[in-house]
């Protein structure tokens, strides 16, 4: 774990938000100069903290509607079922998210699909191609509250 400053946090909760900000907008915004800035944005850069900037895509403009949680039981425990599951599951581009779980499920994905019938198509023709997959238990997200890229460092990195 990299030891961060109360600036460092400023600079990544702004990142966060907008990755577009120039060094000299960021170093404006908290009153600090711009080289400087530059050189925490880049430190933070090559440590790993930042780990790439992307552009967030609004997959309800392009028709994606279906959000499907879906939670897996392997048919065997074993270090092989496992990595040969992983493996699987890094092939699929409609698995945006896949968790290791405690309690009753071995995992959780987060699927995106454009509709019902396309979840459907992913579930009976790739998803359970993979043979290791013993029980799929699939939860249809009806509406969105809340969905954020954005990690909460202030309230869990900032102690008083």
């Amino acid at each position: 774990m990299i030891e961060l400053s109360k600036e460092d946090i400023k600079i990544l909760e702004i990142l966060q938000t907008d990755a577009n900000r120039s060094s000299t907008d960021i170093a404006e915004s908290l009153n600090m100069s711009q080289s400087p800035c530059w050189r925490r944005i880049n430190r933070l850069e090559v440590s790993g903290v930042i780990e790439r900037k992307v552009a967030i895509v609004n997959r309800e403009k392009l028709g994606i509607d279906l959000v499907a949680f879906t939670t897996i039981n392997l048919r065997e425990a074993g270090r092989m079922h496992l990595e040969n599951f992983e493996a699987g599951i890094l092939q699929f581009d409609e698995v945006i998210e896949c968790y290791t779980m405690t309690g009753a499920w071995d995992y959780m994905l987060k699927i995106v699909v454009r509709d019902i019938r396309h979840y459907e198509n992913f579930v009976r023709n790739q998803l359970l191609e993979l043979s290791m997959i013993g029980e799929v238990h699939s939860h249809i997200a009806v509406t969105e509250i809340k969905n954020s890229t954005k990690l909460p460092l202030a309230s869990q990195l900032l102690t008083s």
